[in-house]
């Protein structure tokens, strides 16, 4: 069992250790960097300054921590310069759409090219197209995630009404309810992701498979992640520039988690396909046989 996994994986692992792999899953990352606080900010002014609805906001403050290392130094610094970000009301709301959507068009192209390079794909979107296509997945992806924010306080506030004065508790479930939707936000985004943004027709079915054992492994490495973080110790290494670090640091493992399952994926399609593809030239030679 343990041989045919590794024997299944050793093939993977080779593909994650080519530099240009690296180098894709840098670029992917860079840019998650500089869309992640924008995304939370236009989500917040959404929840706070649009819907008025202040306990959509305090769910996305508390599943900071589901994202970040669980120091209340740096919850506690995240949450106060959202706070002040978010207190400027429309302007700021707009300009956050802006950027997120020109840094969240910067995730999708090297994302494109790798995920091409994967399934043998031999050419690129052209620039307008792959921002059309980036512009869609930005705009289904905001909502699944803006989705998943309102069934969470929905949650919450039911609790609220069924539990009465038990804030420990209302806490706790609202931080449940919200990995409960979490990971099928994930799941999906991931599924949109692997069947729509390379340059070719992907089998659905290869991308939904991908998509739910991708998302689970994913959701497992985060915690992980955020288990061993102590350990890296970024705030004495990179001292301010840390949490920028810990993004940079996630969204690198994130990227070469995501471009595994799509390689799986690829190479078992690839295997499926090469029986049928012999068996098509066996074929066709006997009738040229049959002919002369």
């Amino acid at each position: 069992m343990l041989r045919r996994l590794v024997a299944f994986l050793a093939p993977t692992g080779k593909f994650l250790l080519q530099t240009e792999i690296h180098a894709y899953a840098f670029a992917i990352s860079a840019n998650l960097l500089l869309s992640f606080f924008p995304f939370l900010v236009l989500m917040l002014s959404i929840c706070q300054n649009l819907l008025h609805w202040p306990r959509a906001a305090d769910v996305i403050y508390l599943a900071l921590q589901d994202f970040l290392p669980s120091d209340p130094g740096v919850l506690d610094f995240v949450r106060r310069n959202l706070r002040a970000a978010v207190s400027a009301h429309g302007r700021i709301a707009v300009f956050s759409a802006i950027l997120l959507l020109a840094t969240s068009n910067g995730v999708f192209e090297p994302l494109e090219v790798a995920l091409n390079r994967v399934w043998g794909i031999g050419s690129n979107r052209s620039f307008w197209r792959n921002q059309g296509v980036s512009f869609g997945l930005i705009l289904v992806c905001g909502a699944l995630a803006l989705v998943s924010i309102l069934f969470t306080t929905m949650n919450r506030e039911l609790l609220d009404a069924l539990a009465g004065p038990l804030p420990t508790l209302t806490r706790w479930a609202s931080l449940a309810a919200f990995k409960a939707a979490a990971l099928p936000v994930s799941v999906a985004i991931l599924f949109l992701v692997y069947w729509l943004l390379p340059n070719g027709s992907i089998p659905w079915r290869n991308a939904l498979t991908a998509a739910v054992v991708i998302g689970i492994v994913m959701e497992a490495a985060k915690y992980l992640y955020i288990l061993v973080w102590p350990l890296l110790d970024f705030r004495r290494v990179y001292g301010p520039f840390f949490i920028s670090v810990t993004v940079i640091v996630w969204g690198v493992a994130a990227s070469l988690i995501l471009l595994a399952g799509a390689e799986i994926s690829a190479r078992l399609q690839r295997e499926r396909a090469a029986p049928a593809a012999a068996g098509e030239a066996v074929s066709q030679k006997q009738i040229f046989k049959n002919l002369f």
